[in-house]
Order: C-alpha cells, then structure tokens, then sequence
C-alpha cells in the first residue's frame, strides 16, 4: 500500500514537471491542480515545492523556480546565459527576476520602496527589467511609479 503511495505521488511530481515543460511559462497552484486531478491546492502547492527541492539538490542546468504564487521550469542562471542565443525569450538575471516578482506582487510601486527593501543594486535591476520591457516607470516626485507591462503579462501568461 505504502509503495503504491509513493508510485502516485512521483507520477503527481512527474505530470507537474511535465506540465512546467510543455507550458513553457510560470503555472499557478489551480492551474497545476487541474492539470493533475488533485482537488487539494495546498497539496498541489507542496508537489510543487518538493519539485524544486529535487531539482536543488540534482547537479542539474535545470530548475523550479517560484515567481510570486506561480511555479516556473528554467535554466539555472549559468547555462541560461550560455545557451541565450537559442532561446526564444529575454534572459532575465536572477536579481532580476526577483524584483520583477516583487513588483508583480505590490504594483504600483514606488522605486524607493524597492531600494529600501533590496539595497541600491535595484537601479541596475530595473535597468534590466526596462531595457526588456517587462517594466515601466512614471515620474512621480523625486522617485518612480514602477508597474509591469503587456508584456510581462504575456511572458508570464497573467492576467491584469
């Protein structure tokens, strides 16, 4: 009985993997828990960060990364950016990625906001993040408005 458990539980983390891979994009809890047929988020979500401890600790080019409540399939920062040049998408640093996950999650923000959570690197992250235009920036008083973009929505497949 116990086997059988464990069977079903790789075959769960096997069609999660499977469906990061074939999505291409970041997938969300639901969306995972639909894929699979499991009616427990919360279960879905533990599959999920079972996932990316397998991947940590595999001597692997390839990763589970968590961008706000989404899950995502991707290159490890070293072989992302040897490999870019066949890439369909805009190779974003992991710096990156993580402001990019906290503007997500607390738009509209202020820049100065950003710096006092992060520390001054933000200004070469959000340099990163404008040049690819998954960010715009609006003026407001001595800092910015930083909010995401069409197509930070599309990359990421979220919704507004």
């Amino acid at each position: 009985m116990r086997e059988e458990q464990g069977q079903e539980r790789r075959e769960q983390l096997k069609l999660i993997e499977a469906a990061l891979f074939a999505s291409g994009r970041a997938m969300g809890a639901d969306e995972l828990a639909g894929i699979t047929g499991i009616a427990s988020i919360g279960y879905v979500r533990k599959l999920a960060e079972e996932l990316m401890e397998e991947y940590s600790a595999r001597d692997s080019s390839i990763r589970v990364v968590k961008i706000g409540e989404r899950y995502l399939l991707s290159l490890t920062d070293d072989y992302a950016s040897r490999v870019s040049s066949v890439a369909g998408r805009p190779d974003l640093s992991k710096g990156a990625l993580r402001i990019l996950a906290y503007v997500s999650r607390n738009e509209p923000i202020m820049q100065s906001s950003l710096v006092k959570a992060f520390g001054s690197t933000v200004y070469d992250y959000m340099k990163e993040l404008h040049d690819g235009d998954f960010v715009r920036t609006t003026k407001e008083g001595r800092s910015k408005k930083v909010e995401t973009t069409q197509k930070f929505r599309e990359y990421f497949n979220f919704s507004k």
